[in-house]
């Protein structure tokens, strides 16, 4: 087992089907290793936008931007509490089928983890709340981010995107992929190493992300990866 990584940075958007499998994988990985997760803020709208449209921060609420403003307000007191509401609406989008992006409704996941329902007015009043947002979104992107799930290793160390799996390892695979992925880094300028996926392997990330296409009220919009 990898023993000289003790702390990543995560950067996710509540939206992306793929960080959330991955998010429940790095957390059964803090559950047996100790891994320390710093979570930080990644913008599928800002990078994906058009030309012309506006900023995410230029709107009121909008869709990931606005719960990840809910995130980064709970962020400034508890990591935890940040933890807590990503893994909530998560959970809400992508295995229940359910609207975190609807303010109505992160209000009521709030309520369900214990959390005041009111601190998601208190995000959208709060401006800053977009600060930082975008501060971590602009910190990733300046290092080559493109996507999430993107890995930082040990504060300011190597970048990696992935690992993309749905669903999320469990049991011995766990570790496995964890190993992996830390070896991974080590090695420099290795940039890729994918598996071309097959109709059968579109036809199971179907099932596997049914419940996120079902919910979801925007249409997806991906820039080529660099």
């Amino acid at each position: 087992m990898p023993s000289d990584v003790t702390r990543i940075a995560f950067h996710f958007d509540i939206l992306c089907p793929w960080a959330y499998q991955t998010s429940k994988w790095i957390r059964d990985v803090r559950a047996r290793t100790g891994l320390e997760i710093d979570w930080r803020f990644f913008s599928l709208e800002e990078i994906n936008r058009e030309e012309g449209k506006k900023h995410p921060w230029e709107r009121p609420w909008s869709y990931g931007w606005g719960m990840l403003r809910v995130a980064a307000l709970l962020r400034r007191t508890s990591m935890d509490d940040c933890d807590r509401f990503y893994e909530a609406a998560g959970r809400a989008l992508h295995e229940e089928g359910r609207k975190p992006h609807d303010p109505s409704v992160a209000r009521a996941i709030l309520a369900e983890i214990d959390l005041d329902p009111d601190l998601v007015d208190a995000a959208i009043a709060d401006e800053t709340t977009h600060d930082e947002v975008r501060a971590d979104h602009e910190a990733i992107v300046a290092r080559g981010g493109f996507g999430v799930p993107t890995l930082v290793f040990d504060d300011d160390g190597p970048t990696v995107y992935g690992p993309v799996v749905a669903p999320a390892p469990t049991g011995d695979d766990v570790l496995a992929l964890w190993e992996l992925v830390c070896a991974y880094h080590r090695i420099p300028h290795l940039y890729e190493l994918k598996t071309p996926k097959t109709a059968a392997d579109l036809e199971h990330i179907g099932r596997v992300f049914t419940p996120y296409l079902t919910a979801r009220d925007w249409e997806t919009r991906e820039k080529p990866a660099p």
